[in-house]
């Protein structure tokens, strides 16, 4: 058996979303499997470089995962000739910089979204990548989740017939900070730190909605900051700069209307925290992170309107669940898996940077729309 041993430079990962996701339940899971099998028998094995600013840190997570090797020292990490991955999960105002040295080390580079601040900087990562010739690409975790990919069958499948709509509702009670501690970073919640749910959610909009539906070609968002005043990691006040929800209306090639909320001041009255309903001619289905249930147009109810008595209809309960029908691995993972054969053996892959700017672009256009109160085109952009 041969194996592959790929050097990954991590920076980040002391940090929710880069720790559990992508090293403890991505990285090291496929180490700890002994590697990632190819179909010749080869196996892939990934070897984390920890990368950040805490040594204190990175030593812990270090022992306590059996790493060997970790830095705070980024250049010398991007100077060394047997790391062939820069992974980055740092918070968005860091990452550019961080990602344009390691292009320049002719790193493949694999990034959390937004790639960038602003979609000049993504457009700028996107073009410097191609023109060093290293591969590069940007989570786009939600579309390897079971839900989504139960939904993408039934799309594939013309299950929908022709497709009128999508509505998303994503959220959840982020806590202030004074009397429970918050479950996202303070920075979240800073525009001078790149925070703000659009820049956040955003982006995942967009590669779900067009992958599954069709390219974006308009936008009209609002965005606002319902909760001013939190309380950081110290339990100290500061004023919320950034948004914490963004209502959005966008419009899909081929006259698909899409509505999504976002918003991390809002109680969860849903079966998961991110729902969507696509409604379509010949059917409908409700999908979220794990489950997706469907209604075909044959067996579609009749409700009648009569505000004067009360519901009689299980209305949850006219609905079928569709099956697993395969066997789901963490979407993080599975999407590592497919960049690391892309790295390895150059096979397909179209979640690159220049994907990522489309994200980044949303986010921009959809805070603009916000500021001027009106519907923006959202042009196509050229590699």
């Amino acid at each position: 058996m041969t194996h592959t041993t790929v050097r990954i430079a991590m920076n980040g990962v002391t940090g929710r979303m880069g720790h559990r996701q992508h090293l403890v339940r991505s990285v090291l899971a496929l180490r700890d499997q002994g590697g990632l099998a190819l179909a010749d028998g080869t196996r892939i094995r990934p070897e984390p470089v920890l990368v950040g600013r805490s040594a204190h840190k990175l030593r812990a997570l270090a022992e306590r995962h059996g790493v060997e090797h970790w830095s705070c020292d980024l250049d010398s990490v991007l100077g060394d000739g047997t790391i062939g991955i820069y992974f980055d999960a740092q918070i968005t105002a860091a990452r550019e910089a961080a990602v344009r040295k390691a292009i320049a080390a002719g790193k493949h580079v694999y990034v959390e979204k937004p790639t960038a601040s602003s979609l000049d900087g993504a457009l700028e990562l996107a073009r410097l990548a191609q023109e060093a010739g290293v591969k590069n690409g940007v989570v786009q975790d939600k579309l390897f989740l079971p839900g989504l990919r139960k939904l993408r069958r039934l799309v594939e499948s013309g299950f929908f017939g022709r497709i009128l709509s999508v509505r998303g509702e994503f959220g959840y009670w982020v806590f202030e900070g004074d009397l429970q501690q918050a479950q996202r970073p303070s920075w979240n919640y800073r525009a001078e730190d790149g925070g703000g749910i659009a820049a956040d959610m955003f982006p995942h909009w967009e590669y779900v909605l067009h992958e599954l539906f069709g390219p974006v070609r308009s936008v009209q968002a609002h965005l606002t900051t319902h909760i001013p005043r939190r309380w950081d990691e110290s339990g100290t006040p500061y004023d919320a700069t950034a948004d914490d929800a963004a209502y959005g209306i966008f419009e899909l090639a081929g006259g698909i209307v899409a509505q999504i909320n976002s918003s991390w001041a809002v109680r969860v009255h849903r079966d998961e925290l991110v729902e969507f309903q696509v409604d379509g001619t010949e059917g409908s289905a409700v999908a979220g992170l794990r489950h997706c249930r469907i209604q075909h147009r044959a067996a579609t109810p009749r409700p009648v309107w009569n505000p004067d008595v009360p519901a009689s209809e299980p209305f949850r309960e006219q609905w079928q669940e569709v099956p697993d029908n395969a066997a789901f691995d963490n979407g993080f993972k599975a999407q590592w898996e497919l960049f690391l054969r892309h790295v390895v053996r150059d096979e397909p892959w179209r979640w690159d940077l220049a994907a990522g700017a489309r994200g980044v672009q949303l986010a921009e256009l959809g805070r603009r729309s916000s500021a001027e109160g009106r519907r923006l085109d959202v042009p196509e952009l050229s590699r």
